[in-house]
């Protein structure tokens, strides 16, 4: 079986990183030991810059340098995301958060799935091929 590329936002990663239990959690677990985590910078500036505590803030650190870096060039990225904002206002859709389309077209340009907690997510994907990562319900 190939494995799959996928990007775990930020949202399911402090949820992980609280010990919380849910569904997005059990899948992320999962996923760590059977498929490819890609982490974007921007996922990794949101992780990092919630952490209060040094030794956590340490922990966190080391843990994610084990996955693969998505590396861009970071003007096309910031074009091509207010593109799909733009695109996404224009259907009506309001993303409450800019970073969510970069992190979506990131997602897009690479055929990613991506494993979320936030709505925002879903309904970028009713009007892109933005690939959302299945749960199991």
């Amino acid at each position: 079986m190939l494995k799959e590329n996928i990007i775990v936002d930020t949202s399911v990663w402090i949820d992980f990183y609280d010990g919380i239990s849910n569904k997005q959690v059990e899948a992320l677990k999962s996923i760590m030991l059977t498929d490819i985590i890609v982490i974007p910078p921007i996922i990794v500036q949101e992780i990092l810059q919630g952490i209060k505590e040094i030794k956590l803030l340490h922990i966190v650190e080391d843990s994610i340098l084990g996955f693969q870096f998505l590396k861009y060039d970071a003007y096309e990225a910031a074009l091509e995301a207010a593109a799909l904002y733009r695109l996404l206002r224009s259907k009506g859709v309001t993303v409450r958060s800019f970073n969510d389309c970069l992190i979506a077209w990131f997602c897009i340009t690479n055929s990613f799935s991506i494993l979320h907690n936030d709505k925002d997510f879903n309904n970028i994907a009713k009007h892109t091929s933005l690939k959302i990562y299945k749960t199991d319900s």
